[in-house]
């Protein structure tokens, strides 16, 4: 995703350190589907891909809390990486480098729909 390769890239290692391969859940669940959960660009939960088309959405400190990654980071790595994404969407750098995604209306952020039992 954009925000984790432009802005806090912080979030990728916290990311990597804390979440099970999603092979690993799903053996250890003995899960017999993977299917991939595609984020529609409305979608209105708060976790931290749920934006992906909406960037200005991350500018808010209130739903930049409701995203666990996030509320983990400290200040000094959150407040210039968001300062950063500020200035990008106030000088149209954003909406340029990334106009493909205004069209998509669903995206895969790697999120899986696991499916076990019978």
């Amino acid at each position: 995703m954009w925000l984790l390769e432009e802005y806090p890239p912080e979030i990728r290692e916290l990311n990597h350190a804390r979440f099970t391969p999603v092979t690993g859940v799903a053996d250890a669940r003995d899960a017999h589907t993977v299917t991939p959960f595609p984020i529609p660009h409305e979608f209105t939960d708060g976790f931290q891909c749920a934006c992906w088309r909406r960037p200005e959405c991350y500018l808010d400190p209130v739903i930049r809390q409701a995203g666990s990654t996030f509320a983990q980071l400290p200040p000094s790595v959150v407040k210039p990486a968001f300062a950063r994404l500020r200035a990008d969407l106030e000088s149209g750098t954003w909406q340029r480098c990334h106009a493909s995604l205004l069209a998509q209306q669903t995206m895969d952020h790697g999120y899986r729909l696991l499916i076990a039992g019978g």
